[in-house]
C-alpha cells in the first residue's frame, strides 16, 4: 500500500538523506546589528550569520507546535523569533472581535516570559492601530523619528521597556480575531532593515495558518468534549478499539461499566465478555467490524446482549466499524467503536432544567425523576419522604402540565427529553 509520505512526493528520499534536505540551505544573510549597552536586554549577536532553511524550519515548527498545543504555549516560538531578529522583545497581542481596545499580550524577553492584559488606553495610542492585515511595517513606515519620540505611546509604554525600534504585522483569523505580532529592539541597536523585513514577510503567512489551525483544533476539541459529555450523561459508554482490536480509549460512562467487571471487562488490553458464550459472539462482531474496516469505507453496525453476573438486566452492546482514513497510518488507528448502555443505572438530570422544560415545581420534578428511574408511585413517596396522597396530588398536577394521562406515558416523554443533557 502506498504510504502517505510517498503520496506527498518524498518517495525517493531515505532516512539518511532526509536529515540533510533542509540543513544549511541559505535563504538570505542576516543584517549586522550593533551591540546593545544593556546586555541583558538583547541576546548575543551573530553578525552576518546565514538564515538557513533549517533555522526557518525550526521556527515554523515551534509555531505549529504552539498551534496544536491545547495550553497554547506560544513563548518558545516567540523566543526563537526574538533571537533570530536580535531583539529584546517578541510579543503576540490577541484582540477579540468587537473589542479592538482589549486584548492579551503573550511576550518573550530573555529568560522572562509573561502573559498580561493589553490595556485599552495603550491600544488606543498605538501607531500601528488599524493598519492593513498581513503587512509588515516598522515605526519609520508610519511615523518620523521625531513623531515617534514625541508620541504618548512611546513615552508612556515603550521607552521604559527599551522598545525603540519596532517591526510589526497584524494577522486576522477566520473567526474575526486580530493578532498583532510585535518585535522590538532598544535604541542602542540598529533599526530593522530589509533582510529583517524579508524574514517577517516569510513568517507572517505561517503565523496566520498556525493561528487558524489553532482555532480549528480548539473548536474540534470543544465539540468532541461536548459530544463525550452528552454520551456520558445519557449513560452511553463508548469504547474505541484499534486495528488489532486493542482498547485505545473509553469515555467516563464506559470506564465505569468496565471497572465493575459485571459482564464486560478489559483483559490484556482487549474488550471481553465474562461469559464464554457472550464473549464468542462479541469477538465475532469485533472481527467482522475489523474486516469491514480494512475492506470498505462503508461501516457496519451489529449488536449483542451480554449477560451480567449480578443478575441485573443484560448489557446492550453495539459494535460499529469506523471508516478508514487513507492518510492515517501508525501503530494505533481507531477502527471499531463499541457502545454500551447502562439500562439499569439511575440517571440524575438537572432538576432546574427539568423544571424549565416541563414547567414543574421542585417537588413535582423530584417525583417525575424518581418515576423515570423506575420506581412506583408508592416507592417514590417513600423515597421522597412524603405522603402517598401528596405524591398522587403531585402526579395529577404533572399530568395536567405535561398533557399526558398515564404514568407510563409520563416516563416515556421524560426519558426522551433533553433534560438528561443538562448539568446537575
Amino acid at each position: 500500500m502506498e504510504s502517505a509520505f510517498a503520496k506527498m512526493g518524498f518517495a525517493d528520499y531515505d532516512t539518511r538523506n532526509m536529515a540533510c534536505v533542509l540543513k544549511d540551505v541559505p535563504l538570505f544573510m542576516r543584517s549586522t546589528i550593533a551591540p546593545a549597552a544593556d546586555k541583558k536586554a538583547v541576546p548575543a549577536e551573530r553578525d552576518g550569520k546565514l538564515i538557513s532553511a533549517e533555522q526557518f524550519s525550526r521556527i515554523t515548527s515551534l509555531l505549529y507546535d504552539a498551534a496544536l498545543d491545547p495550553k497554547s504555549w506560544w513563548q518558545p516560538c516567540l523566543a526563537a523569533i526574538r533571537d533570530q531578529l536580535g531583539a529584546n522583545y517578541a510579543a503576540l497581542i490577541v484582540r477579540l472581535p468587537g473589542h479592538a481596545d482589549l486584548g492579551l499580550i503573550l511576550s518573550s524577553a530573555g529568560e522572562y516570559r509573561d502573559a498580561a492584559v493589553y490595556p485599552s488606553e495603550i491600544a488606543a495610542l498605538c501607531p500601528f492601530r488599524g493598519m492593513p492585515t498581513d503587512q509588515v511595517v516598522t515605526v519609520t513606515d508610519v511615523l518620523s523619528e521625531a513623531e515617534w519620540r514625541a508620541s504618548a505611546y512611546y513615552n508612556d509604554f515603550c521607552k521604559d521597556m527599551q522598545c525603540f525600534h519596532v517591526i510589526a504585522a497584524d494577522v486576522a483569523t477566520k473567526d474575526g480575531c486580530t493578532y498583532a505580532l510585535r518585535v522590538t529592539r532598544p535604541e542602542t541597536s540598529s533599526n530593522f532593515d530589509a533582510q529583517d523585513r524579508a524574514f517577517m514577510n516569510m513568517l507572517v503567512p505561517h503565523v496566520k495558518r498556525a493561528l487558524n489551525l489553532h482555532l480549528s483544533v480548539h473548536q474540534d476539541r470543544q465539540v468532541i468534549s461536548l459530544y463525550s459529555r452528552a454520551m456520558a450523561q445519557l449513560m452511553v459508554g463508548v469504547v474505541i478499539l484499534d486495528q488489532n482490536g486493542m482498547v485505545i480509549e473509553s469515555n467516563p460512562a464506559a470506564t465505569g461499566i468496565l471497572e465493575m467487571q459485571d459482564g464486560l471487562k478489559v483483559s490484556g488490553g482487549m474488550l471481553e465478555a465474562n461469559y464464554a458464550s457472550d464473549n464468542r459472539k462479541l469477538q465475532r462482531l469485533i472481527r467482522d467490524a475489523l474486516m469491514q474496516t480494512g475492506a470498505s469505507r462503508l461501516s457496519i453496525t451489529e449488536g449483542v446482549s451480554v449477560g451480567r453476573q449480578s443478575g441485573q438486566l443484560n448489557w446492550g452492546v453495539v459494535v460499529q466499524s469506523i471508516s478508514p482514513d487513507e492518510w492515517t497510518e501508525g501503530k494505533q488507528r481507531p477502527s471499531v467503536a463499541v457502545f454500551v448502555r447502562d439500562t439499569s443505572g439511575k440517571a440524575e438530570p438537572s432538576i432546574k432544567l427539568a423544571q424549565q422544560l416541563f414547567q414543574l415545581t421542585p417537588a413535582e420534578t423530584a417525583l417525575a425523576i424518581q418515576l423515570a428511574n423506575g420506581l412506583s408511585l408508592e416507592e417514590t413517596a417513600e423515597a421522597l419522604n412524603i405522603r402517598r396522597n401528596t405524591a398522587r396530588a403531585h402526579l395529577r398536577s404533572i399530568f395536567s402540565k405535561t398533557g399526558v394521562r398515564r404514568q407510563t406515558e409520563l416516563v416515556r416523554i421524560f426519558l426522551n427529553s433533553v433534560a438528561w443533557l443538562g448539568n446537575k
